[in-house]
């Protein structure tokens, strides 16, 4: 059996540490996360990249939750895939009450899980383009001023992956530079192994293994 990862680069680090080790998958790309800023295009180059890979693998888990252009995305594959479940990378963390229950909390969060805590403000800008008006005497910070400016905290989200103190300190220095308080908690990542069993799951329908 031959299975594959095609996944968003944000949540690399916690699929790596359920899947390094494991032969089954013998096919492993994480895409640009910056790419979200731009979902049809998203949904193109992942379309294109798991169709890419007929022949070559059995099945597909999609690191990928719906995040705004994804629903379905499954359905235009030629090659079997799982998808993570939920909206977005967040909820496929959390699960849906508690992410749920955290935004009722406090409603100005801007979650901020391993992958988004290594990206920082600098992920942001790349991500936004918020550099692109330099020349005009715009710099970054006006514009991560006027997106924060109804956020009231950063959630960091200890996932359990190693270095955590490393990841929160992280966490904490986008804070300070964007003017928030820093709240943390954990979280297991349980609905991603469930999504890679599923994906196993489907590889060995496909190959009729037992």
């Amino acid at each position: 059996m031959r299975l594959g990862i095609v996944a968003c680069d944000i949540l690399k680090k916690e699929i790596e540490f359920l899947t390094k080790d494991d032969p089954d998958f013998t096919y492993r790309e994480y895409i640009e996360f910056a790419l979200h800023e731009n979902p049809p295009e998203m949904k193109r180059v992942i379309i294109e990249k798991v169709n890419s890979l007929k022949g070559q693998v059995d099945a597909i888990f999609l690191g990928y939750a719906i995040c705004n252009s994804l629903e379905n995305v499954t359905s235009e594959f030629e090659v079997p895939a799982v998808m993570l479940p939920g909206a977005d990378c967040i909820d496929a963390l959390l699960g849906p009450e508690e992410y749920k229950k955290e935004k009722k909390i406090c409603p100005g969060t801007w979650f901020c899980s391993p992958g988004w805590a290594l990206e920082g403000t600098n992920g942001l800008i790349k991500e936004l383009h918020l550099d692109s008006m330099v020349d005009e005497g715009y710099d970054p910070s006006f514009f991560l001023d006027i997106i924060f400016d109804s956020y009231e905290r950063t959630l960091f989200i200890d996932d359990g992956i190693g270095d955590a103190d490393k990841y929160e300190a992280e966490a904490r220095k986008f804070s300070d530079e964007i003017g928030l308080r820093t709240d943390c908690r954990t979280c297991n990542l349980d609905r991603i192994k469930e999504t890679i069993e599923k994906t196993r799951e489907l590889g060995r329908q496909v190959t009729g293994e037992a």
